[in-house]
């Protein structure tokens, strides 16, 4: 692993658990019990890291976040050193967090469509720029709209980058004519993708990688409300000046010129409509599986098996995605399933829109009296950090099994976890050889 690829990986908290008593694996609240409990712990904290982003998103826009608020809490006070040394209990705050993780997630859609309208499928240009721009990269919708209501008739052109690309969808976004297209792919090309955008950039929340002895962007980049790193300016509140005054200073974007497009924008507000001829499809047998292949990317071969994966699904099969795993193979037209005008391909959006799917699936358990581990849906998860944890909690919580993850289990996993996990919810990792899992996921 190149020095690059570690202080990536590091920055994201994956390498190493809390440690609050000097150890790996074990927590403040457990110190001196088996380390377990401390892993079990440390599930919580960092379910509650991907959490408060969401959390924050949400109260940001308005929304009554109340109920997450208190549950962030009371799991900190739960993990107060020697507060609790019960297994069960600590299952059970587990899936309390996994039950706000739920919660905030459905806050927060409500809170975006609200404002920003429900999205509707759009094709979005990909590597190409011109002009005085502006690339935003990072998950803060509100921060896209500020920036394009101040750069309004100023001859600079917004970009987004990795999460930010689900933002086309939304029709109170792109309203704005400005707001060009998508670069680069997901969280870990920008140093490199960076160097080559000759605009300003803004980073509105996490994913930043710290700027590294050949960044030719530090003058450029601009951290918005707690992202940030040494060597960038900071934007005071939502005061955007100090990027519009950077990108119009600078030389137009050049060197970006692709004929590339990406499809996004099936929030499952645009997808639930549909559902008369999915179920349909589904009964004429033109659908055999829905397969939901989403999750944090990161550097690394062995995700390419996801890419693998995706393109060996066989043409009666449909994708769910989101957040930025969906990189690794959006750039493939799927097409529709045969006779219908059901995309095979459907981007739900950035990470926080995980519920998505899970919506879509009660919809079609509802219609169909079909429980919902028993749909003919294979969940195949990549995680990287505590957005990806929180995510997962909220399936537990929901009683979702048959979940694969990888391409390593996290590192607060220990053997007894892990038994509870396959024992209580049929959690399985990933083979690595994606030829051989399609089979199984298949039945085949």
């Amino acid at each position: 692993m190149s020095k690059d690829t570690l202080e990536m990986f590091c920055h994201q908290c994956e390498m190493s658990a809390i440690g609050g008593c000097g150890s790996k694996g074990q927590s403040m609240g457990t110190c001196g019990k088996d380390s377990t409990l401390a892993r079990l712990q440390d599930m919580m904290i960092f379910g509650l890291k991907g959490m408060s982003a969401y959390r924050h998103h949400a109260n940001e826009l308005g929304a009554d976040t109340k109920i997450v608020d208190d549950t962030i809490a009371q799991t900190l006070y739960f993990t107060l050193t020697n507060m609790n040394f019960n297994f069960d209990e600590h299952i059970e705050q587990v899936l309390k967090v996994g039950k706000a993780g739920v919660d905030v997630m459905g806050i927060l859609s409500e809170a975006h469509t609200k404002t920003f309208g429900v999205p509707s499928p759009v094709r979005v240009t990909q590597n190409k720029a011109e002009g005085k721009a502006i690339l935003i990269s990072g998950h803060n919708l509100h921060a896209l709209k500020e920036l394009l209501e101040q750069t309004k008739d100023k001859g600079i052109n917004i970009y987004t980058h990795s999460e930010m690309l689900p933002a086309h969808g939304y029709p109170k976004l792109r309203k704005y004519p400005h707001l060009k297209g998508n670069i680069g792919k997901a969280w870990f090309d920008q140093t490199k993708l960076f160097n080559e955008f000759g605009g300003a950039i803004v980073m509105s929340t996490n994913c930043i990688v710290p700027l590294r002895s050949n960044c030719e962007y530090s003058d450029r980049l601009f951290g918005y409300d707690i992202a940030g790193t040494k060597g960038v300016t900071h934007i005071v509140g939502d005061d955007f000046t100090p990027v519009i005054q950077k990108a119009l200073s600078l030389p137009d974007v050049t060197g970006f010129d692709s004929d590339e497009t990406l499809v996004t924008g099936h929030h499952y507000k645009a997808i639930l409509p549909m559902a008369g001829e999915i179920l349909e499809a589904i009964s004429a047998g033109k659908i055999r599986r829905f397969f939901v292949i989403a999750g944090c990317d990161a550097p690394g071969k062995d995700r390419n098996y996801y890419r693998e994966l995706a393109l060996a699904l066989p043409k009666d099969c449909v994708i769910l995605t989101s957040s930025c795993g969906k990189f690794r193979f959006n750039d493939v037209d799927f097409g529709v399933i045969e006779g219908t005008q059901i995309p095979r391909y459907i981007d739900l959006g950035q990470c926080n829109d995980s519920n998505g799917a899970v919506a879509i699936a009660s919809a079609l358990s509802e219609a169909t009296g079909i429980a919902i581990n028993d749909l003919p849906v294979s969940i195949v998860l990549m995680w990287m950090e505590q957005k990806a944890i929180i995510i997962l909690l909220a399936l537990l919580y929901l009683g979702v099994k048959n979940v694969h993850i990888g391409p390593t289990l996290p590192e607060f996993v220990n053997d007894e976890i892990l038994g509870f996990l396959v024992e209580k919810y049929n959690l399985s990792l990933i083979s690595g050889d994606a030829q051989a899992d399609l089979k199984k996921f298949l039945g085949e």
